[in-house]
């Protein structure tokens, strides 16, 4: 319950207890609530309500199983689990007995509890080997039932037709070994007779559809239902939910388990000879008797049972009576016939069914029940109202009656001496006691079982409704029975002749008496019984010999022993402490995720559920031990917290007082506290919950500044010693490195002082260190580029020879790699250089600063040469463009001009005028001088007087038009630098002179003798 305390505002309220407001109303509301997400278990106190989701929930798997061994019933949240395991661990901490009743209506998902209580306790419960075997043959005892006893309805396609409980054995240690099952009731009719909609028992479709086929071969079956009678009249054969063919497998494999599997051939002929008999039809003759028609159907009856085919016949077609010793055959009708097969395939697979049963409590029964106790699952059939609702509804109704007045006795029980051991004062409990309609049923003398039995029994034409007179006689004015003959107008509207109405506890249910009687008698005639006790069927001469054929009572009818072994499970169920399971459908339609909030209301009504609260909350909505409530709640309180050293009960009292209790809300029992409200034990929890944070906020801090001191006190130990630890090795390092330094330096100080000796012992580290530590810096300092020359560092005097050798193949790796880098064009323009080098270092000042000037290919583009010249000179491929300054050769008046140099001339451009065309071939020399100045003279050969003399220029890029030049013209030797001054010849017979001289500012002008006087500036030394 403190679990569904803390929860109770996440999803609905986990307790039914702790609702506010104990009406119908808010009872489904919390329930719809729950159901919607997916919660479809909820408490009243220990009564577990499960909703069926129709669908699969992940909340059955080993993780689940683990969470919930071993914990408080409360202390999680609403669980199968938790059910079973307090069953379990309060069966074991007190030794008695338990039992779980597990109700609910067709399809409300009782036999899949009853399954998951078994897997629980399977894999909850110790293991060993023999222990594993138990076990395997309780849950393979599952399959095998369901096939031989459930049957598809119109509710529910796996419904449980017939009732069963199961003890499970365990030993003093919580082991299970062993168990036992009783069955109640099997309902034999479905056998030769379905309703639209139904099946039959699953064994016999899974024989058809999944049995191989050599079995079916030796069974004389075919693999299709629709070729018996018994199979068919549902027209219900296919259900897309069952898979027959797999569940086939799924028994065989139990049946080996249950070590069943060696007679599984009789057995096997037993179900194929029910199949069988149903396709016996019978005609009649000439004075209406009945002779059988279908001789193959009898035959294959015959030879699976293993009797005589004339006696089978003539049991199935006459009735032998006696009379004073004499025998006498009376002769069938028609429907004699069909009533005697009919009765014959009844008993076959109801005494089988008890054969197998027993089959199975002879594996997993433990004989020694020394120092054992038990705990049982009682599966039985809820509460049923059909359309049509006969005997079998009538059974099944009654049962539920005794069960309901059981839960109320046991509940009210179970309350009271709670009440009575605490000594708190019981308050009588308003509900509806059914024991007026039980004895209604089961009273002798007058109830309706013993007016049924009296019809079956009297001699004469007793008849469904003669059955039905008898009752209106005897019970014309119990206030919950009525039929057509004693309803009132409104009520007769609703009933048929042949029909009475109860009013039971779950509401009213109309009962058909057609069949009654029939159907109680249940009698096989005795010359059909003499032959199946001579038949060569183990299994069915085994069963139908323990009815004692030579017996001449008559024996008794199918309600009486009901009724008895109701008796019987009652006075067991009394005598252990009871769990309860209440399952609910949520709809009729089998779909997941809808509530139908009408048939909830139905189903909570005739389970008892609103009753069951009731008494849970008669007084006192909460209880529990003064232990547990005090360790809950005693941070609430400064007394009790965090220790109380007193007694609980005193304890507990401090605590409500200082909480505020009125006297009203609670009483002190002798072991426990009883909360009368649900509103306090919130408001308590509330406080709690509120306190709870509080008090783990101080807890942690509290926590934390120890965790934090204890850290600190260990960490400064810690480093305390690491200090002392590490000084030590530091101080052992230091007097090791001073040691080896003495003698480090001892050795270089000798090497030094030898070191321009021989190599010895004494100088060979000293002259290895010199050679690395000179190696190591001129690794650091060598020249980057091949023109530096100067920064090689100076070697030592043993590493002469090695240095000089080391700079040769430094230079030529950076040369190697220089070349290696160099383009085409790169290359040309280096090579052009090297002709400016041949014929300038060395002569002519600032060569050394043209040197990083790269060279260009022209310098005036073609589209800046006039049109014209280029078509004047077009035949001749142009190499090279330069912008001038021409001196006229008298006055020397500079003029801008054009060179072009092509293949054979040098041209002097004036704009689209050729002022002057030099052959090389006339080209006898080059004149420059020595200064920075950019003259040039081209010394030209005048053999004609008209012919123009040398023509003087000045270019800004004389270096580079002179290397174009000589190597274009091949004139490289014509090149001559001159110092002083240069000899010019104006026209022939006419000399001048250039003279050059260096000054602050550059200048060319005429000087008073006439010559051209050129003035450069100082060359810049590098």
């Amino acid at each position: 319950m403190e679990g569904a305390l803390t929860a109770r505002d996440r999803v609905g309220i986990q307790d039914f207890v702790l609702l506010d407001e104990t009406t119908e109303a808010a009872f489904l509301s919390n329930l719809r609530k729950r159901f919607c997400n997916d919660l479809i278990y909820t408490y009243i106190g220990t009564l577990l309500v499960s909703v069926n989701p129709y669908k699969e929930l992940d909340v059955y798997n080993k993780k689940q199983m683990d969470l919930y061994m071993g914990v408080n019933f409360f202390e999680l949240p609403p669980h199968i689990y938790a059910l079973a395991d307090n069953a379990y661990h309060t069966m074991l901490t007190e030794f008695n007995n338990h039992f779980i009743l597990i109700s609910g209506e067709s399809g409300a998902g009782k036999t899949e509890a009853s399954k998951k209580i078994l897997q629980y306790y399977a894999v909850s419960c110790p293991s060993t080997t023999l222990l594993n075997t138990v076990r395997d043959k309780m849950l393979m005892s599952n399959p095998v039932l369901e096939a031989f006893g459930n049957a598809k309805t119109l509710k529910n396609d796996n419904s449980s037709r017939f009732g069963k409980y199961m003890d499970i054995q365990f030993d003093s240690e919580g082991d299970a070994v062993g168990g036992h099952i009783l069955n109640y009731l099997l309902e034999k009719s479905r056998v030769v007779h379905q309703n639209h909609g139904e099946r039959n028992f699953h064994i016999f479709y899974q024989l058809v559809e999944g049995g191989d086929d050599d079995l079916l071969h030796l069974l004389g079956l075919k693999r299709d239902s629709q070729h018996y009678n018994y199979l068919t009249q549902g027209e219900c054969d296919i259900v897309s939910s069952i898979t027959d063919k797999n569940d086939w497998t799924t028994v065989k494999n139990a049946l080996q388990v249950l070590n069943i599997d060696g007679i599984n051939s009789n057995l096997f002929e037993i179900i194929a000879s029910v199949l069988h008999l149903g396709n016996i039809q019978f005609d009649s003759d000439s004075k209406g008797h009945a002779l059988s028609k279908n001789n193959t159907a009898l035959h294959w009856v015959s030879n699976l049972l293993g009797v005589d085919v004339q006696k089978l016949q003539e049991g199935l077609t006459y009735r032998k009576i006696e009379a004073n010793k004499d025998e006498v055959l009376s002769p069938f009708t028609i429907d004699h016939a069909i009533y005697a097969r009919d009765a014959l395939a009844k008993a076959i697979y109801g005494q089988t069914f008890t054969w197998l049963v027993n089959r199975i409590n002879e594996t997993i029964e433990n004989k020694d029940l020394s120092g054992k106790t038990v705990i049982g699952l009682l599966d039985i059939y809820g509460f049923e109202v059909f359309f049509v609702n006969s005997f079998e509804q009538f059974c099944i109704n009654y049962c539920n009656e005794k069960l309901q007045q059981l839960f109320i006795q046991l509940t009210l029980k179970s309350e009271q001496e709670e009440y009575e051991a605490e000594d708190i004062e019981w308050e009588p409990v308003q509900f509806f006691n059914n024991k007026i309609i039980c004895d209604l049923v089961e009273e002798k003398h007058r109830g309706i079982i013993s007016i049924l039995d009296e019809e079956c029994l009297r001699p004469g034409e007793a008849t469904d409704l003669t059955f039905l007179e008898r009752l209106e006689e005897k019970m014309g004015n119990h206030p919950h029975f009525v039929t057509h003959k004693l309803a009132d107008k409104m009520t007769r509207k609703t009933l048929e002749r042949g029909d009475f109405r109860l009013l039971h506890y779950a509401g009213e249910v109309t009962y058909c008496v057609v069949g009654f009687l029939d159907k109680n008698n249940d009698l096989l005639y005795r010359n059909i019984k003499d032959l199946m006790c001579q038949c060569k069927n183990d299994i069915v001469r085994e069963c139908f010999s323990k009815m004692d054929p030579d017996s001449r009572r008559r024996p008794e009818t199918v309600v009486t022993q009901f009724k008895n072994s109701l008796l019987k499970l009652t006075e067991i169920l009394m005598a252990k402490e009871a769990w309860y399971i209440r399952c609910l459908k949520s709809n009729e339609s089998k779909q997941s995720g809808q509530f139908d909030e009408t048939l909830i209301r139905h189903q909570v009504k005739y389970l008892g559920l609103m009753e069951h609260l009731r008494v849970r909350r008669a007084g006192f909505a909460y209880r529990r031990k003064y232990e547990i409530f005090l360790k809950r709640y005693k941070p609430l309180c400064p007394a009790t917290w965090p220790h109380w050293r007193g007694e609980p009960a005193d304890g507990v009292e401090v605590l409500v007082q200082h909480l505020g209790y009125l006297p009203n809300e609670y009483k002190m029992g002798r072991t426990k506290i009883f909360i009368r409200h649900p509103r306090t034990l919130y408001a308590t929890e509330d406080a709690y919950e509120k306190c709870k944070h509080e008090l783990a906020t101080r807890l942690q801090a509290k926590y934390k500044g120890y965790r934090a001191k204890g850290e600190f006190r260990k960490q400064k130990e810690a480093a305390t010693k690491i200090e002392t630890c590490w000084r030590g090795v530091q101080a052992r390092k230091e007097r090791e490195r001073r040691a080896w330094a003495v003698k480090v330096i001892k050795k270089f100080i000798k090497g030094y002082m030898t070191r321009g000796q021989a190599k010895t012992t004494d100088n060979s580290e000293y002259l290895a260190f010199v050679r690395q530590s000179y190696l190591n810096r001129l690794k650091a300092n060598l020249p980057k580029n091949v023109l530096d020359k100067t920064t090689w560092l100076s070697p030592p005097a043993v590493l002469t020879e090695t240095s000089e050798i080391l700079r040769k193949l430094h230079y030529r790796l950076m040369v190697r790699k220089y070349v290696r880098s160099l383009t085409p064009q790169k290359k040309t323009l280096l090579q052009l250089k090297l002709v400016t080098s041949s014929i300038f270092k060395g002569k002519k000042d600032g060569y050394a600063q043209s040197v990083s000037q790269p060279f260009v290919d022209t310098r005036i583009s073609e589209q800046d040469i006039n049109v014209r010249v280029i078509q004047m000179i077009r035949n001749e491929h142009i190499k090279y463009s330069v912008p001038v300054i021409k001196y006229d050769r008298n006055g020397f008046k500079p003029r801008p001009r054009q060179l072009i140099l092509t293949k054979t001339a040098a041209y002097v451009i004036e704009e689209a005028k050729i002022k002057q065309r030099v052959l090389y071939s006339s080209l006898k020399g080059i004149s420059v001088s020595n200064l920075t100045d950019g003259m040039i003279v081209f010394h030209i050969t005048c053999e004609d007087p008209k012919q123009k003399g040398d023509l003087v220029i000045q270019c800004d890029h004389l270096f580079e038009v002179l290397t174009k030049l000589s190597v274009i013209a091949n004139k490289q030797s014509a090149i001559k630098v001159v110092q002083g001054s240069i000899k010019i010849e104006i026209r022939p017979g006419k000399e001048s002179t250039v003279d050059f001289s260096t000054g602050q500012e550059p200048m060319v002008y005429k000087a008073k003798n006439g010559h051209l006087m050129v003035v450069a500036t100082r060359a810049r030394t590098r």
